[in-house]
Formats: C-alpha cells, structure tokens, sequence
C-alpha cells in the first residue's frame, strides 16, 4: 500500500509545512476508505476521548452545525475541541481548541507521535491527521469534543469514535464515487455515525429510509426533525420545539442563509439531547447563535461591490446558494468566480444557478482533480449559458486571477460571487491576504 517517500521524516520540532509535505508523502492513495488501519494506530496509541462527543455528518450543513455547536458551548463556559475539514488558508484551522487554531508547535509534536505509534501501517494524510488531532484532544482537558465527518461516516476516519451523540445533516448526492449514486445508498453509509443507545440526529426533512432503518436495526435514539423536534419562526425572531425542551425568542443565527435555522435546531436537538451531561443556559445560546463564524458559508463581505463567498459545491448546496441569492435583493449585475472540481457534479451545479449569473469568471483550480477554465467555460456554453451585450463567459488561470478581473469589471452596486469549491474561495481569501499585507507594508 505504501508508496516510496520522497520527503524524509521531520522530527517533532520540525516546521509544520515540512511535516504536511511529508504526511502527504507516504501512503499510494489520498482516499483509502476503511477503519482497519485507523483503528490500529488508534489502539496502538491508546487513544481514549473522556469529553462528551458530538459527531456531525451529512452531505451539506455539517460546517455550520459544527460552528454553532461550537459557540454555544463556548458561551456556556465549557472547555471545547473542534475538528473540521478542509480549511480554507491554514491547516491549523482543522483543530480549534476553546475558539483558537492549533498552534503549529502542537501539531507537529502530535504528528510526530501518530508516525512514530504507526511503525508499518500506511495512514493517508487525512488519516493521520485525524489521529494527531483526536490525540491533541484528548491531552488538552476537554468537556466536548465535536468532529466533523470527513466523507460519508462509516468508512471515515473519524468513525473510530463512538460519539456520545451524532447528527446526520442532510443527505444528497456527493462523492457518489465513494458513497453510491443515490440518496439511499449515500444515506446509508452517513447513518453509521449512530451508536446503539445513544441520541442521533437527522436534520434531514425526508430521511432515506435507508438511515432510518439503519438507526432502528442498532437500536439508536432516532430524534427526525418535524417529528421530535422542530422550529417556527417570524421575522424577527424563532424558537425551538424539541421533545421536552422549548426554547423561544432566540436571535436569528449570525450565519446568514436559508438552510440556517435547519442547521440549527439540529444542534439545539443535541444539545437537548445531551443536557443531562452539557447543560447549556438560555443565554449561551442566544449568545452563541449571535457570535458564530464561519468562512466561505453565505459570507458577505464589508464594501462595495457586495462579494459573497461560499463553499458550494453540489447541486443541494447550490440550490440553497440560489434561494438566498434570491433572497438578497436586486444588483444590476452579478459576477461569478467559479472553479470546480472534477469529481462534481459541474452541470448540476451550472443548472441551480441558471438566470441568476450574469457573467462568468471561470478559474482553473489545481491538482489533479482540478478543472481549467476553459473546461467549465465550455460546460456553460454546452448548458446554453448565452454570451452577448449583457453576459458573458470568460477563462482565467485562478481564482485570484478570476477575481481581480470580476474586481475591475464590477460597478459599485453590483455583486461578486465566488463559488463552486473550497479551492475556489480559499484562492480568493489568499490573494485578499497577500493584497491587505502589501498594503500594510
């Protein structure tokens, strides 16, 4: 399985930068679906989470979840660990612990531990990093930990841990090649984040039955949005309805979107559900609803031209991206920086948004699984996307290359959207960095 390393071991003093290079080094394939080797290092390591754990997978909305999740806690008191993928800038942001990113000194030295524990066994770079966080973890005196599922959950690394509760966000079609090519079969791989016993939670509003089945069949708590718990809102403010629980007057989320309030009763559904345990006062709540961020989901940023930044990716998240593009208002015009990958499903994306692009940036993304501009720009034109006085298709390197040109061309009152991938805004984030730096300097 292992393939010859052309990066030579660091030690656990070495430069962060040196020990990624490295881990992306030593295993033949990035993706490598299976728990075997996972849970042998895991045992090798003697890994053992005390905090209460929280799971959180789907196919879109896990992002969100995770950070309400997060802030709420935090506003609570507790002491919390945070790990989600990808990042957008700097890996350090998979690990957040108490609201700050991991230190690079931390990461190396848990990365050292996992390498040296693994002695013969090949781990793929995600692997291993997911080990040398849960281990960062579980040193770091934590009362919650909340992980977020990598890519479906039965076969995925972080499902070496029996969460105390796992939620199941949504279920749509995504890394079909991994998970099936339907929502029962994708819905059945997420459902084994559940455990017998032990509160699982679908925010999905129609289930697969698949994942319904799964959860009875080992006995997990099922808790189904609009049957065991629900929200009702007006303009002004919602509240939350679960099975023993209310909780009115609350603020609308900080994360702006449609899909919001979806994401978070779900995570007031865990929190409910793991009451006994965290409890967590009304006014955490309120508070953390109010203070949560997170980069790249609907994230409109401050001046003119209004940009917006999301992470969109599928035809689901696509749709949702549409509906609260719809809900913003009118702009003249709107630019979109777009980059894709291969593996997903272009077309469907392209479809969702149809009518609501008036020109296009295509930006070639890197790697292997990255496409070039002129491949999704002549996706678009197969699509029927038209090219005349008042929109237009154009090709561009990347996406820092597609937004400075969608930055010129913009009038004041129009809108930039950047989309279609993490690659796609972590590209424009990075040239915003480099940009404000040079500026400061």
């Amino acid at each position: 399985m292992s393939s010859p390393s052309p990066v030579s071991r660091p030690n656990a003093q070495s430069p962060l930068a040196q020990w990624l290079a490295y881990l992306e080094s030593i295993h033949a394939r990035p993706i490598d679906m299976g728990l075997e080797r996972v849970r042998a290092v895991a045992d090798r390591l003697g890994l053992k989470l005390d905090a209460v754990t929280i799971v959180v997978g789907g196919t879109n909305g896990k992002g969100s979840t995770c950070a309400m999740l997060e802030a709420m806690l935090l506003a609570a008191g507790y002491r919390v660990g945070l790990y989600t993928s990808p990042h957008l800038l700097d890996f350090n942001e998979r690990a957040r612990i108490n609201g700050e990113p991991a230190s690079d000194a931390a990461l190396a030295e848990q990365f050292a531990a996992v390498d040296e524990a693994r002695g013969e066994v090949s781990l793929t770079y995600f692997e291993l990093t997911t080990l040398a966080i849960l281990r960062l973890f579980a040193g770091a005196g934590l009362d919650a930990v909340i992980l977020e599922v990598g890519l479906g959950g039965r076969l995925d690394a972080v499902n070496v841990v029996d969460a105390d509760c796992a939620i199941v966000t949504s279920v749509d079609l995504d890394h079909v090649e991994w998970l099936g090519d339907d929502r029962e079969k994708i819905g059945w791989e997420k459902a084994h984040i559940y455990r017998p016993g032990k509160p699982a939670i679908c925010a999905d509003p129609v289930p697969p039955q698949s994942l319904i089945d799964y959860a009875e069949s080992i006995g997990a708590d099922l808790w189904r949005f609009g049957r065991d718990y629900n929200y009702a809102g007006d303009k002004q403010q919602w509240s939350y309805g679960g099975r023993a629980q209310r909780r009115n007057a609350l603020a609308y989320p900080a994360l702006r979107g449609a899909n919001q309030l979806l994401n978070a009763s779900a995570a007031l559904a865990a929190l409910e559900a793991l009451r006994d345990r965290l409890p967590v006062p009304q006014q955490a709540v309120r508070l953390g609803l109010l203070q949560v961020q997170l980069p790249g989901r609907f994230q409109i940023l401050p001046g003119r031209p209004t940009v917006i930044l999301d992470v969109a990716h599928n035809p689901h998240a696509a749709a949702v991206l549409a509906q609260n593009l719809d809900n913003m208002g009118f702009f003249p015009y709107t630019y979109a920086v777009f980059g894709m990958l291969g593996d997903k499903d272009v077309d469907g994306v392209i479809a969702k948004l149809g009518g609501r692009v008036d020109h296009w940036l295509c930006a070639g993304l890197p790697g292997p699984r990255g496409l070039g501009g002129e491949e999704l720009a002549a996706r678009l034109r197969a699509l029927g996307v038209k090219e005349d006085k008042e929109s237009s298709i154009q090709v561009h390197a990347d996406p820092a290359a597609a937004f400075a040109a969608a930055q010129e061309r913009a009038g004041e009152g129009d809108r930039i959207l950047v989309f279609g991938s993490f690659l796609t805004v972590a590209g424009v984030l990075a040239s915003m960095r480099t940009a404000k730096a040079a500026h400061a300097g």
